[in-house]
């Protein structure tokens, strides 16, 4: 907390400012408790905090980041449930369907711990408040997506989007939804507006034939698929690899 003192003069019945100075209060537990905002605070905690406890799903096991080369069962999770979820819109909205999704790994900001899962678990896995867009790119530059993906060897959470690396990295092959990548079509790609704007670097979704705002974020998909399901238990797949 900072606290900031003004100084003025008065000068003919006219206040000037002469000086600012600054102050570091530590917020800490010796400060008192002012009682009466507590107890008008509480009832709006409580309610959220037992809104944030409420049981969606149950995780048959931990999942964690960390575990997995290229893909990770905590990404592909996020990235099926976000298409699962984001595609209902887009499709009722533009009689379309997503073709892939895209994420980034640095946006899974928890482990998908084993046992209930709540609201809480959305929160600590996404505690941004990013949301999903739905970009139409051509397949060249969905192939400029694939290229980033070969050089950044990352796990980023992607769905329908199926890519085999050489031991050089290389790429050796990639197809969406089973099919070899056409340069003249147009892909419908679901991401984070962050990443959208060149977060990560990606940089290939712009220029680009349109955008589509879904105004969904991506923890709220993640709530509304959790309350789709009774027990989630994603594995590490072939949906990312390399050749040893």
């Amino acid at each position: 907390m900072l606290n900031i003192l003004f100084f003025t003069s008065c000068k003919k019945d006219k206040l000037t400012l002469t000086k600012v100075v600054g102050k570091q209060i530590e917020i800490t537990d010796s400060l008192m408790q002012n009682e009466d905002i507590e107890n008008f605070v509480k009832p709006f905690r409580d309610h959220i905090q037992n809104d944030l406890d409420s049981v969606l799903a149950y995780s048959k096991n931990t999942y964690s980041k960390a575990e997995g080369e290229y893909n990770t069962a905590v990404g592909n999770f996020m990235a099926d449930a976000i298409y699962k979820q984001a595609n209902i819109i887009f499709n009722k909205r533009t009689s379309k369907n997503i073709d892939m999704v895209l994420l980034n790994y640095g946006g899974i900001r928890s482990i998908i711990p084993k046992g209930n899962i709540t609201k809480k678990t959305a929160f600590n896995i996404m505690p941004f408040e990013n949301s999903i867009v739905v970009v139409a790119l051509k397949g060249t530059q969905v192939k400029l997506l694939i290229e980033y993906l070969s050089k950044d060897k990352t796990a980023h959470p992607i769905s329908k989007l199926k890519l085999k690396l050489n031991k050089d990295y290389s790429i050796n092959s990639a197809t969406i939804n089973g099919e070899n990548i056409d340069a003249l079509k147009t892909y419908y790609v679901a991401t984070n507006d962050y990443l959208y704007n060149g977060g990560d670097s990606m940089t290939f979704f712009k220029p680009n034939d349109s955008l589509y705002e879904l105004n969904y974020k991506i923890r709220n998909a993640l709530i509304d698929n959790f309350k789709t399901v009774d027990t989630i238990k994603p594995v590490i797949d072939d949906r990312f690899t390399q050749i040893k």
